[in-house]
């Protein structure tokens, strides 16, 4: 059993991540499907390495087996956080209100800079976010965001058993080729275009924006919180005048 941590993610996402059941496939091999509300995804960098961490430290044995390859534990985790780079590699994440990293999408990019440069992805998502379709939507933000760098082919590589990364990835076109207790699914990027980068500066723009509103939103909460227990005062009471 491995007992450190690649900067590669393995997939992790529960079964009610994606629609269980699978409208028929198109001529390109890509299913439509109706547009849903915009889910704020940002970019993360180095100031987020620590929520990153409990984000993960969150997951359950069995999520964390999904998401690694095995059942990592703390230790493992942290060494693993600690070797993010976020220079080279795009960290996604998805914030609750209450500041809480409910998503996390990793792209990592080959060392390979030749002719056909590629991306792995991998995605795990908080038991309590489920069923809202976000390991999803962060599959097709780094779909977006490979190609307008360049990145003509993304690969998934996860445990044979892990069929809500695999339907994820076959909902886009991906093909499939398994080994085993693992499959890897790879998927051909189209090149960019002016607009997938405008739709990507805009949805970066506006998640930054909503990642702006939540933390003046908890500021506000914890000030009127401290108010109101000055207020009442060490035996529960309100001060009177």
């Amino acid at each position: 059993m491995t007992d450190t941590l690649s900067n590669t993610f393995n997939p992790a996402v529960s079964a009610d991540a994606v629609p269980a059941a699978s409208p028929p496939a198109t001529a390109q091999g890509r299913v439509p499907r109706k547009p849903d509300v915009m889910v704020p995804i940002r970019s993360l960098g180095e100031n987020h390495r620590a929520r990153i961490a409990s984000h993960l430290k969150a997951l359950d044995a069995h999520d964390r087996y999904y998401r690694f390859g095995f059942a990592a534990n703390d230790a493992q985790i942290d060494r693993y956080v600690d070797g993010l780079n976020f220079e080279r590699d795009e960290i996604f994440g998805i914030y609750n209100r209450y500041l809480v990293l409910i998503a996390v999408a990793h792209l990592a990019y080959a060392p390979d800079t030749g002719a056909n440069p590629s991306a792995e992805f991998g995605v795990s998502v908080l038991p309590q976010a489920r069923g809202r379709h976000y390991g999803a939507r962060l599959f097709e933000r780094a779909v977006m965001h490979a190609r307008n760098v360049g990145v003509s082919k993304m690969y998934v590589h996860v445990l044979s058993e892990n069929t809500a990364m695999l339907r994820i990835a076959s909902h886009a076109g991906a093909t499939f080729v398994r080994d085993g207790a693992e499959t890897e699914g790879h998927l051909m990027l189209p090149p960019a275009t002016l607009g997938s980068h405008l739709i990507e500066l805009v949805e970066e723009q506006l998640a930054q924006a909503n990642y702006k509103i939540k933390v003046q939103a908890r500021q506000i909460s914890n000030t009127l919180s401290s108010l109101q227990s000055a207020w009442r005062g060490s035996d529960g009471t309100e001060k009177s005048e």
